[in-house]
């Protein structure tokens, strides 16, 4: 997986940006709701995040196996996500509050999904990062994985900034 470049001294985020995070991302974008997509750890760096399984979302109902859609749908949040957290560490010098309004224009401009095999088990976990966070354009990598931690997918995408 390629590292980052965004953050050369460790950052941490103040628990108040990390709760803000997580109600846009859990609560207020509501198709994250559908999907079930749940954030287990926000860094600059990396973020990851879990769908469980169930019903609404199987894609192939003879295996059980998890719509393509859904990978897709939670690789791009996920790497939206991402490029909320490398903008908010590249402006620690403002109250959380005032980065968290930083992300009116966050857009996915590009995403390419490669999957790479058949999505079956009871969760998914999912993370990305961001490769390169220009004044305008970001560039992500991100990763699906099963419950046995076998890669599912991968993707990357870029997304407008400003």
């Amino acid at each position: 997986m390629p590292k980052s470049s965004l953050i050369e001294v460790p950052v941490e985020f103040e628990p108040e940006f990390v709760r803000g995070l997580r109600k846009i991302f859990e609560e207020m974008v509501v198709f994250n709701q559908v999907i079930g997509l749940k954030i287990s750890s926000i860094t600059p760096a990396r973020v990851e995040g879990r769908i469980a399984m169930k019903p609404e979302l199987i894609g192939h109902f003879s295996f059980n196996r998890l719509h393509g859609g859904v990978i897709s749908a939670a690789l791009d949040a996920m790497a939206g996500l991402a490029v909320m957290a490398a903008i908010g560490a590249r402006h620690m010098d403002e109250a959380p509050m005032q980065r968290l309004h930083r992300f009116g224009k966050l857009s996915t401009i590009d995403l390419r999904v490669d999957y790479l095999r058949p999505a079956i088990g009871g969760h998914f976990d999912v993370s990305a990062s961001v490769v390169r966070l220009g004044s305008r354009v970001a560039s992500t990598h991100m990763e699906f994985f099963g419950a046995d931690r076998k890669l599912l997918a991968t993707g990357a995408a870029a997304y407008i900034v400003s």
